[in-house]
């Protein structure tokens, strides 16, 4: 993965003047949530990052439920950010870069229907600019195969469990947070350093 792949995957969004207290939120499924949550808590201009479950079938469906994989959730992370420090096309170029959206139904060794890579949006903006860039990455050299990454529009979001939330920065010593997470957080560091809130620069 190179910078120029990188700059590939960068679109002209149409973004209006916004105010600076402007807020936008994005639903986004990237494998287990404890990694999307991590990774785009430390983005500048991001608010507030929430673990739950989505497009699937059932009302308010536990994890014990998700896990089985017949709710037909994703597990994702809504990402709520000011739009006039960090664009919605800008959290995308986070969003490809920190998981494999050519994996299908899963993320490395998390496996189900459940870890699915998705952008679940709430208009038809976020429509827009979700297949704009999806089909840069296409375009690019950013991964080798095919992007299998829905889009659809968000539908039957439940929060997840308390104990969920915030998952890496209360538990970075568990053997799934140091394996798994904290490389992904390395690489988006590595990546992204001007993009990165300064308070997570050096942990």
């Amino acid at each position: 993965m190179t910078t120029d792949s990188l700059n590939k995957i960068s679109i002209d969004e149409p973004m209006p003047n916004n105010p600076a207290g402007e807020m936008d939120t994005i639903t986004l499924g990237a494998g287990c949530f404890w990694c999307v949550e991590a990774v785009f808590q430390r983005i500048k201009g991001v608010v507030s990052v929430e673990s739950g479950y989505s497009n699937g079938h059932v009302s308010n469906p536990s994890y014990k439920d998700v896990c089985t994989g017949t709710t037909g959730h994703a597990e994702v992370a809504r990402v709520v950010f000011r739009t006039a420090e960090v664009s919605l096309s800008e959290i995308l170029e986070v969003f490809w870069v920190s998981h494999d959206p050519t994996q299908l139904n899963r993320q490395g060794n998390d496996v189900g229907t459940q870890y699915r890579s998705g952008i679940y949006y709430r208009n038809e903006y976020q429509k827009k600019v979700a297949e704009q860039s999806r089909a840069a990455v296409d375009a690019s050299n950013l991964w080798d195969k095919p992007v299998v990454t829905e889009i659809v529009e968000l539908s039957n979001y439940s929060k997840a469990e308390n104990y969920h939330q915030n998952y890496f920065n209360d538990n970075s010593r568990q053997p799934y947070c140091s394996v798994v997470i904290a490389p992904k957080l390395e690489k988006v560091k590595k990546l992204f350093k001007d993009q990165v809130k300064d308070e997570y620069l050096d942990k």
